[in-house]
């Protein structure tokens, strides 16, 4: 919450910034510029144009009022990115549905990067700069990078070399970014880890994804047991679109797994793969149901 409250303080301070008429920033190269380059400015919607040559026109109207209740829940989790025309007149590079959203949601100010004229090479430098900070939570990484690949063009291979970061770590980060705004919202505040998220995106139903992120939260799971529960919604998943439940592992010695089941009182897991072998599992509840389970197996 503490960080939260800090970005939007920084946001209206640089918005103040802009909003001085002796102090109008055009220019890279104009005084207080490295203030406003690569970071996150709150912006009047009533400031900013759409851009005439943005290629896309239709936009859902359900789906505008979707992001446009989760907007008023969540607030905007992307900022938009527009370009400084003159004092106190923006027009939109990126974000119109966003934009478009926010309005529906009643909002009169949006997050924002603004854009100034010849800071390709400034942006990049406080974007890189911005990556090596150790408070980032790995959305906001994921996002600077993102917008080294929407704003300045780079491939991950070039933003692997500018960052010192192997291409599979900048791939995982990005990959964040395809999960629902809730999730990323908890990853971000910190209820759950980069590892939670990844284990995630493999989900591809928004709801089951919803609805593992509010077990991983009541539960207290850990990476490794988010990574099963998915393993077990997948599996759900693809026995309701096939109509059958997965096969079962059958051996010779599935009789006699099943009678030793019965009397150690616990469920026992059996996995055989296609060259014979496989993994018994033998579940406990607790040291004194393992010392239980020991001496019935020794008495056997």
């Amino acid at each position: 919450m503490t960080k939260a409250i800090k970005k939007q303080a920084l946001g209206r301070g640089l918005s103040a910034l802009l909003k001085d008429p002796n102090n109008d920033i055009k220019s890279a190269d104009d005084k207080n510029a490295e203030q406003v380059v690569g970071n996150i400015i709150e912006l009047d919607l009533d400031f900013i144009e759409i851009n005439p040559f943005q290629p896309r026109s239709n936009f859902n109207e359900e789906a505008l009022n979707e992001l446009a209740s989760s907007i008023k829940e969540l607030g905007v989790i992307q900022p938009i990115t527009v370009r400084k025309l003159d004092f106190n007149k923006y027009q939109l590079i990126s974000g119109e549905r966003r934009m478009r959203a926010s309005k529906i949601a009643g909002l009169t100010t949006i997050p924002a990067y603004v854009r100034l004229a010849n800071d390709n090479e400034s942006l990049v430098m406080a974007l890189v700069e911005n990556i090596q900070r150790h408070d980032l939570d790995p959305i906001e990484i994921a996002l600077s990078y993102q917008r080294l690949i929407d704003e300045i063009q780079l491939t991950q291979e070039q933003m692997s070399e500018r960052v010192g970061k192997k291409r599979s770590t900048i791939t995982n980060y990005l990959r964040l970014l395809k999960l629902d705004p809730i999730i990323q919202t908890g990853i971000r505040d910190g209820f759950i880890s980069m590892g939670h998220g990844r284990a995630l995106i493999s989900v591809e139903n928004q709801d089951d994804q919803a609805d593992i992120y509010q077990k991983i939260i009541s539960r207290n799971l850990s990476v490794r047991e988010t990574e099963q529960l998915v393993k077990e919604y997948q599996e759900k998943g693809q026995q309701t679109a096939t109509g059958k439940a997965p096969k079962p592992s059958v051996t010779p010695h599935t009789d006699k797994v099943s009678d030793l089941a019965a009397k150690i009182a616990v469920k026992i897991d059996v996995k055989v793969g296609a060259n014979g072998k496989g993994k018994l599992t033998i579940p406990f509840k607790s040291e004194a149901d393992l010392a239980r389970i020991l001496e019935l197996l020794q008495g056997s």
